[in-house]
């Protein structure tokens, strides 16, 4: 198994792209997104836009790839590392108390 959280988009067997995310070996725990259509392939900014909806963002520096499943049913999708987005930070004021507004 590749490296993992990893973005894959298939044309799925219903025939429409699809985004996974692969974050473990059961297939069923991984995050999905239909762009419910054939052609044309998503774009970057489609694919990008369905990682964060899904929580997730592209690894610094990473490309997105073509790849291929193993014969002989071969079929190509694209991948790309990923990682979740992180949740904001809050920090309490100082002192920990409730801030006062400003006079």
């Amino acid at each position: 198994m590749p490296l993992l959280p990893e973005a894959r988009v298939v044309l799925d067997a219903s025939g429409t792209w699809k985004l996974f995310v692969l974050t473990g070996y059961e297939p069923r725990e991984w995050l999905v997104h239909g762009f419910g259509r054939v052609e044309p392939v998503p774009t970057v900014p489609e694919r990008v836009a369905a990682l964060a909806a899904l929580s997730y963002a592209v690894r610094d520096g990473a490309e997105w790839q073509w790849d291929a499943t193993p014969a002989p049913r071969r079929r190509l999708f694209l991948k790309i590392p990923v990682r979740p987005l992180a949740a904001p930070v809050t920090t309490p004021p100082a002192g920990g108390g409730r801030r006062e507004p400003l006079r």
